[in-house]
């Protein structure tokens, strides 16, 4: 007779298809959280280091409160007034430099990288775009064309030009001039597109490059990359959709590692704490072309209640000192990584920012040998011992450390006792 596991997974298959992907090789039952734990249908409990999403902890209460007062109340879209709506816009442009003025919402991330697209592409009269060369910025079909990550880059449209992912651990440069030599490349992709007749639009990358391997931009990539796009008559499109609201600790969104403004910047996952918002902040005088041409209405974006989550989100990042947090327990993670380096030699790489790392484990340090297959038994081991991680990067043998902002010292040292554990447990 069959298990109520298996029952599920069947009923799973059967309904949703082949489309929907599960995690793990044993892929978890999970019927709640609270805080950075999740906790199966037997009751067991497992240490959430991956979800971004719920940004300030899972259900959390404040959150969950601001969602159910608003939805006692009313909820409605953006064509009426409504004061909930306009206080989050005035709180969220807030956090910005003052040129980027005005937020436009919608409910995902994929929306909000679409929009930006839009907008960059009436603004300036282009429709080629620049990507990094294994990026990931939404599931429209408009992101799935500038996906790299999704696409084999010989498959991607016309209108769309890749560079070279700036990494600094195995990429072509590595010194103190990475960031310039890596921006240079953008010149040859905007060489491309006018080969084929395109003119550009936008650069949109991730300030903090989850898919190409958790890289933190090398000094000056950013600024220089933005000068270099302007100069050709395109907009810089900040993707903050993972690093933003503080997750970085030495600062709120991923783009102010270097001393520049974007034109676009877009938002969502964390926006909410799992509740569908997402938002594009932007130079106002941009949207003079997209206004004129058809405008932007979105049935669900913005509504008060998305915007009470919202909200809310801000209040316990500020009350709680979230920023912070990150700041100072992604350090202690980051020292403690390092500690288990002196003690595996399959640690060949540890890096990223705030609660927002990577460990890229290696065959041969000396070589830097991608460790594909031992990333993915330890990512399983983990999950069977109560830790839930991730793989990501161009080898896929990186393990994604993106835990809920509200991670403690404590659940960072017990974290890294079953890495030490599963480390010394797994061999090929």
């Amino acid at each position: 007779m069959a298990s109520d596991f298996e029952n599920l997974l069947t009923r799973r298959q059967k309904l949703l298809g082949t489309t929907y992907q599960l995690f793990y090789d044993d892929p978890v039952h999970i019927v709640r959280g609270e805080g950075v734990w999740l906790y199966d249908a037997s009751g067991r409990k497992y240490l959430d280091m991956y979800n971004n999403v719920p940004h300030v902890g899972h259900c959390h209460p404040h959150v969950v409160d601001a969602i159910c007062e608003q939805a006692r109340t009313l909820n409605t879209h953006t064509r009426y007034l409504h004061e909930n709506i306009l206080d989050y816009a005035e709180r969220l442009v807030d956090k910005f430099p003052a040129a980027l003025d005005t937020a436009i919402f919608c409910c995902t991330g994929s929306e909000a990288s679409e929009l930006a697209l839009r907008i960059a592409r009436t603004a300036t009269g282009g429709t080629g775009v620049i990507v990094t060369d294994f990026a990931y910025h939404g599931n429209s079909q408009a992101c799935d064309d500038i996906d790299s990550e999704e696409n084999r880059l010989d498959a991607l449209p016309d209108h769309v030009a890749t560079v070279p992912t700036p990494d600094c651990y195995r990429g072509e440069h590595r010194g103190e001039d990475a960031g310039e030599r890596y921006a240079e490349y953008i010149r040859d992709a905007l060489e491309l597109l006018d080969s084929r007749g395109i003119k550009p639009a936008a650069f949109i990358v991730d300030t903090i490059m989850s898919s190409g391997g958790v890289m933190v931009p090398p000094p000056a990539y950013l600024s220089t990359a933005a000068a270099i796009v302007r100069e050709a008559g395109a907009l810089f499109i900040a993707d903050e959709v993972q690093p933003g609201f503080g997750r970085m600790g030495k600062h709120f969104w991923g783009f102010e590692v270097d001393e520049f403004v974007p034109d676009i910047v877009t938002l969502g996952k964390p926006m909410g704490n799992g509740h569908p918002i997402a938002g594009v902040v932007v130079r106002r005088e941009l949207l003079a072309g997209l206004a004129k041409s058809s405008g932007y209405f979105n049935t669900f974006g913005g509504n008060p209640v998305s915007c009470a989550a919202a909200s809310a989100v801000l209040d316990v990042i500020e009350d709680e000192g979230l920023q912070q947090n990150a700041l100072e327990v992604g350090q202690h993670l980051v020292d403690g990584l390092w500690k288990l380096a002196e003690k595996h030699e399959c640690i060949g790489d540890v890096r990223g920012t705030g609660l927002f790392l990577g460990l890229e484990l290696v065959s041969d340090r000396e070589r830097r040998t991608p460790a594909i297959e031992l990333t993915s038994m330890v990512v399983n081991d983990l999950r069977n011992r109560g830790v839930l991680t991730g793989t990501t990067g161009t080898h896929d043998n990186l393990v994604k450390l993106r835990s809920p902002m509200v991670l403690s010292r404590d659940d960072a040292d017990y974290m890294l006792g079953i890495l030490d554990e599963s480390l010394g447990h797994v061999t090929l």
